[in-house]
Order: structure tokens, then C-alpha cells, then sequence
């Protein structure tokens, strides 16, 4: 993990607020959603992709009824009987 050499305080709500260039780099507009995850002693934040509910891919995922699925998934489920 690279350090991006930039410190920000929290506030008093927790938050904090990430530098225009990191959005700007990143594409993370207003509105943009972000997962929170957390590795050891480290928090991670990343775009929010969705990810399939049965084998966690986050490729060509479409959501279906609620919840996110992937193309391979979707095509096993349709041999599935």
C-alpha cells in the first residue's frame, strides 16, 4: 500500500474529506458510492463495485431482483433445474 502523503483530521462526526486531487484522479464525484473495508490495522477505501451474491465476481454483474449477479452465474442458474 503506497502512502499518498496527505494527513487530514476527523471531525467531530468521524468524517474526513478527501482531497480534490485524489477525487478528481480517481473519479469519485459527489454522489459516488464507496465501500469501507478493513485489512489488519488498515482501512481501505475503494469504489463501491457490486459484486455477484453467489461466487463474488465483479465482472458483467447485472442486479436481479435486489441482489447482483454475474453473467456465468446467471447462465449455470439457467441449466439448473
Amino acid at each position: 500500500m503506497k502512502s499518498a502523503g496527505i494527513v487530514r483530521k476527523l471531525d467531530q462526526l468521524g468524517r474526513i474529506v478527501l482531497p480534490k486531487s485524489l477525487r478528481k484522479r480517481y473519479q469519485m464525484n459527489e454522489g459516488v458510492p464507496v465501500e469501507i473495508l478493513v485489512q489488519g490495522d488498515h482501512i481501505i477505501l475503494e469504489r463501491y463495485r457490486p459484486k455477484c451474491v453467489f461466487c463474488s465476481s465483479v465482472e458483467q454483474v447485472t442486479q436481479f431482483k435486489e441482489k447482483y449477479i454475474c453473467g456465468m452465474c446467471a447462465h449455470e442458474l439457467v441449466g439448473f433445474h
